[in-house]
């Protein structure tokens, strides 16, 4: 992968703000769309869900997810080369001190949730990217895994 390429998929982890997450639920998929914060690293993105929810309970430490990032769909550009990562990883337990740190990055990220991470039911997840896809246009599709994405947080940003 090119740094033209390493650059585009640092920027949908750290520009763009909203993953469609899939997730297992009692045995069925199931697709919620939630606000998330990128790693330094690139290698995860961090979600902060309600337990309330219904696909709060596929996001269960070890679980099996996958999500797509991409740039928004405009009526005058093709969909074919909208630029997007499609990944495939597992949710990881985030722990209490980390949550504590996680709040006042994700206020930051996204001010109106000052109130949410002060409320019991939420929590933040982490997916950890293992694999994926970067479509940076029409056939333009790069393998992406925890190497890849390393060299894009150190080029890309």
């Amino acid at each position: 992968m090119e740094t033209p390429e390493l650059e585009l998929l640092a920027s949908l982890l750290s520009d763009e703000r909203v993953v469609s997450l899939g997730v297992l639920v009692e045995g069925s998929p199931l697709v919620g769309v939630l606000p998330f914060l990128a790693a330094p690293d690139l290698g995860s993105v961090i979600v902060h869900a309600t337990r309330l929810a219904r696909h709060s309970r596929g996001l269960v430490a070890g679980a099996p997810c996958s999500g797509a990032i991409h740039r928004p769909d405009r009526a005058a550009e093709d969909p074919l080369r909208l630029p997007r990562l499609l990944f495939e990883g597992r949710v990881e337990e985030v722990e209490e001190e980390e949550a504590a740190a996680l709040s006042s990055l994700w206020v930051a990220r996204f001010p109106s949730a000052a109130m949410t991470v002060q409320l019991g039911d939420f929590a933040f997840h982490r997916l950890r990217i293992e694999s994926g896809r970067l479509v940076a246009g029409f056939g333009r599709a790069f393998g992406v895994g925890p190497a890849v994405l390393a060299e894009a947080a150190a080029r890309g940003r």
